[in-house]
C-alpha cells in the first residue's frame, strides 16, 4: 500500500494523486487530496521506503517553502535550527544554574579608598547593587586559586602584612563639624535619677499634632507604623506638663549589643528581654548609627534621605514612657531612688559597619576613616556598656553564607568564594594597612563573602582606642552554647542587674 509523501494518507482508489516523474511517487501538490487539504504533512514514506524518524529533518532536495518571498529553507532544516536553538538553551540555562565564573576581575588599583568616592552618579542614588556588581570578582579578567597550598601561601603573606598601630581619636570638635544637627538634640548632660541617658525637651505640639507623622521608620515599615499608631494615641498622657509648657522625655539605650552578626547575638537578645528590668528599642536591629543616619535602608537600593536622630530616638518612647511613670511616682520623688529600668539596643553592625564613611569623610589618612561610629557614641556617651558576642571566625562565615546566599548552596560554592575574598584581600593589603583594607568600602563589596566580619581583633582595638575595657564585655558563643547559666550571669553582673 502507498501513502502520500505530504499527509501520509493512504492513496485512493481513484488515485486522485496525479503521478510525478521526479519521484516517482504521488503529486504533491496536496491541496488536490479531499482527504486532508495539505493539514498533515509528517513524510513517513519516500520512494516506496519507509523512513527513520529522524529522517523529517531532511528530506527532499528539491521541495523548499517560500517566506515572504526572500528566502527559501526546507521544512527539515527548519527543524533542525529549532532543535539546536532549544539545545543551546538549555546549555546557557544550566550554565548559568551552576554558577559557572570566568574568573575574578579586578580594575586598575581597585582597592583605592577613593575609588567609591570619585564616582559622581553613586552619590545620585546608584544603586549600591550595581557598583557591587561593578567590582564582582566575575567581572574581572583575572583567575583566583583554589587548591590548598595557594591559599596557604595568601594567608601567610596576609599574616606577614599585619601592623597593630594605635589609632588616633578625633576631637571632639571635628565630631561637632560632621554632626551638627545630632550635637544641637542631644545635651551633655542628663537626669541624675536614671541609668539611661535621659532628658526632657520641650514639645512645641498641640493636641491634634501628629509626632510621628514624618518618621523615617514608620514611613519604610508596616511593624513600625502598628507601633506608632499605638503611641499617637498615648502620646500626650505622657507628656511633663510643667508652666504651661509640655516636656517629653527622651532616652538612649544605656548598653547595646554591637556584634557580630552570625554569632548568637538574638539569642543574647531575646534572653535579656525576658528580665523585667531590660527593655529595648522598638525594633531590635536600627542599624541607626551605621546606616540609616547615612539613608541607606538597604543596601542593594542605595542611598536615600538620611535618617535624623530624633527617627532614632522615637524607637525608644515606649521605654521612656515606663522610665517617666517610675521619675514621677511618689516613693521615687522621696527617697531620691534611682529607676532602674535600662534600655538596650542590639543591632549586630555597630562593632564594624563603618562602610559608609567614604561617602561623607573625605579627610582619610591613607585610606583609613578618619571617623568610627564609636566615636560619635563616646562623644555621647562616654559611659555606655557594649556587649560582644564572638564565635570562630570560620563557623561564623559559614553560616554567613548559608544565610545570605541566595542559590546554589554547597561547601564547594563556600570554598570557592572564600578563595577569591582571600585573593581579594591579599591585593589590598599589599598596598594599603590591614585596618585600611577592612573598612575599604570597595573591597568589602567586591569579596563574595564577608571575610572582613571576622577580623574581630581590629574592631575590638578600634573599641578600645575609645572605650575602657571595664566597659566591654566579650562573649563566646561556644561558652554561651555549653553554660548559658554562665554567660547569663555574667551579663546581668555587668549591667548591674538583679
Amino acid at each position: 500500500m502507498r501513502y502520500c509523501i505530504n499527509c501520509c494518507i493512504h492513496l485512493l482508489p481513484n488515485d486522485l494523486h496525479r503521478q510525478c516523474f521526479r519521484c516517482r511517487g504521488p503529486d504533491h501538490n496536496n491541496h488536490k487530496c479531499p482527504v486532508c487539504r495539505g493539514e498533515n504533512r509528517i513524510p513517513l514514506y519516500t520512494d516506496r521506503k519507509q523512513m527513520k524518524w529522524l529522517a523529517v529533518l531532511e528530506v527532499r532536495t528539491d521541495h523548499c517553502e517560500s517566506w515572504n518571498g526572500f528566502f527559501c529553507l526546507r521544512k527539515g532544516k527548519l527543524c533542525s535550527l529549532m532543535f539546536g536553538l532549544i539545545i543551546m538553551t538549555l546549555v546557557m540555562v544550566s550554565y548559568i544554574l551552576t554558577g559557572a565564573k570566568h574568573g575574578l576581575l579586578l580594575i586598575p588599583s581597585p582597592f583605592h579608598y577613593g575609588a567609591f568616592a570619585s564616582n559622581p552618579s553613586l552619590m545620585d542614588n546608584e544603586s549600591l547593587s550595581d557598583v557591587k556588581d561593578y567590582y564582582q570578582p566575575s567581572k574581572l579578567n583575572i583567575s583566583y586559586v583554589k587548591d590548598y597550598p595557594s591559599i596557604k601561601l595568601i594567608i601567610d603573606t596576609i599574616t606577614s602584612k599585619i601592623e597593630f598601630t594605635t589609632r588616633q581619636r578625633p576631637d571632639l570638635e571635628e565630631l561637632r563639624k560632621q554632626e551638627p544637627h545630632m550635637f544641637s538634640v542631644i545635651p551633655n548632660k542628663f537626669l541624675p535619677n536614671s541609668k539611661n541617658p535621659c532628658w526632657y525637651e520641650e514639645y512645641r505640639g498641640n493636641t491634634t499634632t501628629d509626632p510621628y507623622a514624618t518618621n523615617s521608620y514608620a514611613l519604610y515599615s508596616k511593624r513600625f507604623r502598628i507601633i506608632f499608631d499605638y503611641l499617637r494615641k498615648v502620646f500626650w498622657n505622657h507628656l511633663y506638663h510643667y508652666k504651661d509648657k509640655h516636656y517629653r522625655l527622651r532616652c538612649l539605650p544605656h548598653f547595646y549589643i554591637i556584634g557580630q552578626p552570625k554569632c548568637g547575638t538574638t539569642d543574647l537578645y531575646d534572653r535579656l528581654r525576658l528580665h523585667p528590668d531590660v527593655r529595648f528599642s522598638a525594633i531590635k536591629e536600627p542599624h541607626w548609627w551605621t546606616r540609616k543616619r547615612f539613608g541607606i535602608i538597604r543596601l542593594r537600593d542605595g542611598f536615600h534621605d538620611r535618617y535624623p536622630v530624633e527617627d532614632y530616638l522615637d524607637l525608644f518612647d515606649l521605654a521612656a514612657h515606663q522610665i517617666q511613670s517610675v521619675l514621677q511616682s511618689d516613693a521615687v520623688k522621696e527617697r531620691g531612688k534611682r529607676n532602674n529600668i535600662i534600655i538596650g539596643e542590639a543591632s549586630a553592625s555597630t562593632m564594624w559597619d563603618n562602610n559608609a564613611w567614604i561617602f561623607f569623610y573625605d579627610n582619610s589618612t591613607e585610606g583609613e576613616p578618619p571617623f568610627l561610629i564609636q566615636d560619635f557614641i563616646h562623644a555621647f556617651q562616654p559611659n555606655a556598656k557594649l556587649i560582644i558576642m564572638l564565635r570562630d571566625p570560620v563557623e561564623r562565615l559559614y553560616s554567613d553564607y548559608l544565610y545570605f546566599a541566595s542559590a546554589n548552596k554547597s561547601a564547594e560554592d563556600f570554598h570557592e568564594k572564600v578563595a577569591e575574598s582571600l585573593q581579594l584581600f591579599e591585593g589590598c593589603v599589599l598596598d594599603f594597612s590591614l585596618r585600611a583594607c577592612v573598612y575599604n568600602n570597595t573591597l568589602n563589596n567586591a569579596m563574595p563573602v564577608r571575610l572582613q566580619v571576622g577580623l574581630y581583633v581590629v574592631y575590638l582595638l578600634d573599641w578600645l582606642t575609645v572605650f575602657n575595657k571595664d566597659q566591654i564585655l566579650v562573649l563566646r558563643l561556644e561558652d554561651h552554647a555549653s553554660n548559658m547559666r554562665y554567660t547569663m550571669h555574667m551579663v546581668f553582673q555587668f549591667l548591674d542587674l538583679g
